[in-house]
């Protein structure tokens, strides 16, 4: 069964994309903890962190790893915030945001009523961020695109 994350992936759902390469991408969330909460996702349908193997978890890592250095920057954040849980899409998903304190920590303080120019604004300063500290290759040309 296709998954939400795999139809946001096709472009048949839009998505505010941030980061893209062969094995995953990285999109804002449409309930976000904070602003530029995206989330980590690989192009594969995993249904799970446990059920995926070594090298794909190791790589959605340093995706997240590279995503939380660019929001720090963005957004001027003392950390960025690594979650897994997973319970509202079977596939496998990391959630990075920037973080102030223990607030940030939980998908319960998700915010459900952020207009779109405010998502799309998040997405694009991440964009900035991403490309100012190198990694232009990996940003997609367009904000709705997974595409590199």
């Amino acid at each position: 069964m296709t998954t939400l994350f795999t139809r946001i992936i096709a472009g048949e759902i839009p998505g505010r994309f941030v980061w893209a390469d062969d094995r995953a991408v990285a999109f804002g969330t449409i309930a976000p903890v904070s602003d530029g909460h995206v989330l980590v996702v690989p192009r594969a349908e995993v249904p799970s962190f446990t059920e995926a193997d070594d090298d794909l978890l190791g790589h959605l890592v340093v995706v997240a790893k590279t995503v939380g250095l660019a929001q720090q920057a963005a957004w001027d954040a003392p950390r960025a915030a690594l979650l897994v849980a997973g319970f509202e899409v079977p596939h496998l998903h990391l959630h990075v945001l920037p973080a102030w304190g223990e607030a940030e920590l939980s998908l319960a303080a998700a915010r459900h009523d952020v207009p779109a120019e405010q998502l799309d604004a998040a997405a694009e300063r991440l964009r900035g961020a991403l490309r100012d500290a190198g990694h232009g290759a990996h940003v997609p040309a367009a904000l709705g695109s997974p595409a590199l």
